[in-house]
C-alpha cells in the first residue's frame, strides 16, 4: 500500500464566521491536493474545525447556548464554506467528534505513563483572550500587556506540564539538519532564532475543569481538560487514526484496526504565519515524545489586509469571500488570491486590483483567447479540427513542463505565472498570423488550418494545466471544445491530443463583461 501524500489545513477555529483569511488558506490548500492528484499522487486533504477551549466556551454563553449546540449550528456554516469553495477534502475533523477526542485521551494516557508530564503551581498572568499564560517577558517596557492580549488576569493554580525544556537541543539540530521543514526560509529562520535565544518553558497542557470545562477531561485527572492547542494538534494524526494508518495506531498502542490507508507522516501542513511556533515548536516535540515521524514541511503563509490597513470587523474593513464569489464567481475569487499573493509574505487586497485582473488576465487574456479560437475555428471550419501542426507545440512544452516544476514544489503564484506565458504567447499568435485576414484569401488555406489548430491545441492545453486553479473554467473549456471527460490528468497537456476530424462544441464566454 503506497504513502499518499498527506496535506492539512490548520482547523478552523469556531468562534466566528470564515473569512478571506480562512478562504485563502483552503483554497491554497485545495490546489495543491488538486495538483497532486493531476500529477498522478493518491492525495488526502484533511480540514475542518478546532471547537474547544474558552473562547469557544465564552462565545457560546454571550449567545446563551451550550457550547456544543453553539459548535453544531456554526458547523453548519463551516461546512457549507467548504462547499462554496468547493474543495476536495476527503474529510472534515471537528475536535468534538468521539474518534477526535478518545484518541487525544489515548495520547495522554501514553505520554503520561510514559513520563512526559508533571503537575505544578503556577502563579503569574493569564489572557484568556488568546488562552495563554504570561510571563514578565510579554510585559512592555511601562509592565503593561499588549492589548492584543485583551484582559490580563493574576492566577494561582495548579496545572499539568509537558517537558519541552528536554527537547530544545534536539529541536534545534533537526531544524539545521532540515532547511525545508519550515518554509519560507525567513520563518525556519525565526523559529531557530527564538530556540537559540530563549530557554522552552514548559507547556502547561490542562486548564481547571472548574475554571474552564469546555475540553477534552484529561484521562488520569478528571478535575482538568486538556489545553486546546494541545487538542487541536494532535487532529493531524487522530484523523488518520480513524482511517486506521498502522503508523499512527502502531505507535500509540490504540488498538489494532485493519489497516485501510497510509498518511502520516504529513506531507504538508498549510498554516498562518501567527501559529507557526505551535506547529514547528510544540508539534514536533510532541510527535518526538510519542515516538512519531515528524510532518515533512510546513508552508507559513501569510497575513491579508485590505486597502492598507488591517481586515477587521469593528472597523467594517472586510472583504466577504461568499459574497465575492456570488458576484464575481469561484474561480475568479480564486484566481485573484493566488495571483496576487505569493505563498509567505502579506496580501493586500483592493476591489481595483480585483476588478483589474479579472478584466485583464481572465476576461481580456484566458477568456478572449479560448473564445476567438473556438469562434473562428466555427466561423471558418464549421468547427472541425483540421490537420495537426505543431507551431507553438515548444512554446507550450517549455511551459507544461516550468508549471510541473512549480506544481512539485507547491509555488503557486510561479506557476500561474507560467501558465499566462502561454496564454499572452497565444494571444499574440493571433495578432501576428491575423487568421481573419488568411480567411479571405483561398490561397493561404493551409496555412489557416495551421494556425486555428495551434489555437485550439493550445486552449487545450490550457484547460489542463489550469483545472488545479480555475476546476470550472478548466471544464468549461474542454466541454466548448467537445472533448469527453474532464481535464484533471496533468499528462493530457502533452501537445498534439486534438485529432484532425474532431468536431467542437459551442463557444461562451468564460468571464462575462461586468459594468463597474
Amino acid at each position: 500500500m503506497s504513502k499518499r501524500f498527506y496535506v492539512t489545513t490548520a482547523i478552523n477555529y469556531v468562534n466566528g464566521q470564515p473569512h478571506l483569511g480562512h478562504a485563502y488558506e483552503e483554497v491554497v490548500a485545495d490546489v495543491i491536493a488538486r495538483s497532486r492528484r493531476s500529477l498522478g499522487q493518491e492525495v488526502f486533504f484533511l480540514t475542518g474545525l478546532d471547537e474547544h477551549g474558552q473562547k469557544v466556551q465564552q462565545a457560546a454563553t454571550a449567545e446563551g447556548k451550550p457550547p456544543q449546540v453553539y459548535c453544531d449550528q456554526l458547523a453548519v456554516d463551516w461546512l457549507a464554506f467548504t462547499k462554496k469553495l468547493e474543495l476536495t477534502n476527503d474529510d472534515f475533523v471537528r475536535t468534538t467528534e468521539p474518534r477526535h477526542k478518545e484518541f487525544v485521551q489515548a495520547i495522554l494516557t501514553q505520554l503520561h505513563a510514559a513520563g512526559h508530564f508533571y503537575k505544578a503551581t503556577y502563579t503569574g498572568f493569564y489572557s484568556a483572550k488568546e488562552e495563554t499564560f504570561l510571563t514578565d517577558k510579554d510585559r512592555r517596557p511601562d509592565g503593561t500587556f499588549d492589548p492584543s492580549y485583551g484582559e490580563v488576569v493574576e492566577l494561582k493554580e495548579d496545572n499539568y506540564y509537558f517537558k519541552l525544556k528536554d527537547h530544545q537541543q534536539w529541536l534545534i539540530d533537526y531544524l539545521e539538519a532540515n532547511p525545508t521543514f519550515v518554509q519560507p526560509d525567513y520563518r525556519r529562520n525565526e523559529v531557530l532564532g527564538f530556540l537559540k535565544n530563549t530557554t522552552l518553558e514548559d507547556l502547561c497542557i490542562s486548564r481547571p475543569a472548574a475554571r474552564l470545562n469546555w475540553g477534552i477531561p484529561l484521562p488520569f485527572d478528571p478535575g482538568y481538560v486538556t489545553y486546546v492547542w494541545f487538542d487541536a494538534l494532535v487532529n493531524y494524526i487522530s484523523i488518520p487514526a480513524a482511517h486506521g494508518d498502522q503508523t499512527v495506531l502502531a505507535e500509540s498502542e490504540i488498538g489494532n484496526r485493519k489497516s485501510e490507508i497510509a498518511l502520516w507522516p504529513a506531507d504538508l501542513h498549510v498554516i498562518g504565519k501567527d501559529i507557526v511556533k505551535f506547529h514547528a515548536v510544540y508539534w514536533p516535540i510532541m510527535l518526538k515524545a510519542m515516538g512519531l515521524p515528524l510532518p515533512k514541511q510546513i508552508l507559513a503563509h501569510g497575513w491579508w489586509q485590505k486597502d492598507g490597513s488591517k481586515i477587521a470587523k469593528s472597523t467594517g474593513n472586510i472583504v466577504d469571500p461568499i459574497a465575492v464569489i456570488n458576484e464575481w464567481g469561484l474561480d475568479a475569487f480564486r484566481f485573484y488570491v493566488l495571483r496576487e499573493l505569493d505563498l509567505g509574505p502579506d496580501g493586500n487586497w483592493t476591489d481595483a486590483g480585483f476588478r483589474s485582473r479579472y478584466q485583464a488576465e481572465l476576461g481580456n487574456g484566458l477568456g478572449n483567447l479560448v473564445n476567438r479560437s473556438l469562434s473562428m475555428l466555427k466561423r471558418y471550419r464549421n468547427g472541425i479540427v483540421p490537420t495537426p501542426s505543431s507551431e507553438l507545440a515548444a512554446d507550450a512544452q517549455k511551459v507544461i513542463a516550468d508549471t510541473a516544476r512549480l506544481l512539485e514544489q507547491n509555488q503557486l503564484q510561479g506557476a500561474l505565472l507560467s501558465i499566462w506565458q502561454l496564454v499572452t504567447r497565444a494571444n499574440l499568435y493571433v495578432e501576428q498570423n491575423k487568421p481573419f485576414n488568411l480567411a479571405k484569401d483561398p490561397a493561404q488555406s493551409a496555412r489557416l488550418d495551421e494556425v486555428l489548430y495551434n489555437l485550439v491545441e493550445t486552449c487545450r492545453v490550457l484547460a489542463v494545466l489550469l483545472n488545479p486553479f480555475l476546476p470550472g473554467t478548466s471544464a468549461k473549456i474542454y466541454a466548448q471544445l467537445g472533448l469527453p471527460g474532464s481535464p484533471e490528468k496533468f499528462e493530457l497537456a502533452a501537445w498534439g491530443k486534438l485529432s484532425a476530424g474532431h468536431a467542437i462544441g459551442e463557444p461562451a464566454p468564460l468571464f462575462p463583461r461586468k459594468e463597474v
